[in-house]
């Protein structure tokens, strides 16, 4: 056994729905990683486009997705070009309009106020319409609800739910959830993978720890 090719787009014959999300992107500031994969019944090669959002280039901010991850149709990623500056009076953002209103305007601010990158790790699940807001970490393992808002950091293993979200639920133990983190299985060859699938599957920590 040696899996599906991760540079394959499309990795499902005849499910066109389905990418390995890494080959459709195309931006410095996100980050993909292999077999990953979003389902969209309509465009999910537009993902970039219509799933990240507010990411503009001048405020630095990355999205950085790990290896594995499942996310579903709808989910989105809200990035920090979408915060509006709580600083003054007034939330308005007169800038972006000009004619005189960008005039003794510091661009800095918005630098200053960013919540920074945002982080999914590996074997993470996000469910259908989801929406992931500035600056948070999703740890690895951890589910995401359909429609939940992530507006805080989820732990490793946790699942969580609602709007916002919150963590209903450990998936394991918290000493296997550490082990797992520690294993990192994601990171290891596919070959390696494939081998302990069985294990992986099964939630056979023994065998994962004794994995060759």
């Amino acid at each position: 056994m040696h899996g599906p090719d991760p540079a394959t787009p499309y990795p499902m014959a005849g499910f066109p729905r389905a990418i390995f999300l890494k080959n459709f992107i195309t931006r410095p500031n996100i980050e993909v990683g292999d077999f990953s994969y979003y389902d969209d019944p309509v465009g999910a090669e537009r993902f970039e486009e219509r799933n990240v959002l507010y990411h503009f280039d001048f405020l630095g901010d990355r999205l950085v997705i790990g290896k594995f991850v499942a996310i579903a149709h709808g989910a989105t990623f809200v990035m920090n070009g979408a915060n509006h500056l709580m600083t003054g009076f007034s939330t308005f953002p007169f800038n972006i309009f000009g004619h005189g209103w960008e005039e003794g305007f510091d661009g800095q601010v918005y630098l200053e106020h960013s919540r920074g990158n945002t982080t999914v790790g590996s074997d993470v699940w996000i469910g259908r319409k989801a929406q992931i807001m500035p600056g948070v970490t999703i740890g690895d393992g951890a589910v995401i609800g359909a429609r939940a808002v992530v507006a805080s950091d989820i732990p490793p293993y946790a699942i969580a739910v609602g709007n916002p979200a919150r963590v209903l639920r450990l998936r394991f133990a918290p000493e296997t959830v550490r082990t797992l983190v520690d294993i990192g299985w994601w990171d290891w060859p596919v070959d390696k993978i494939s081998r302990n699938l069985a294990a992986i599957r099964g939630a056979d920590l023994d065998a994962l720890e004794n994995a060759v």
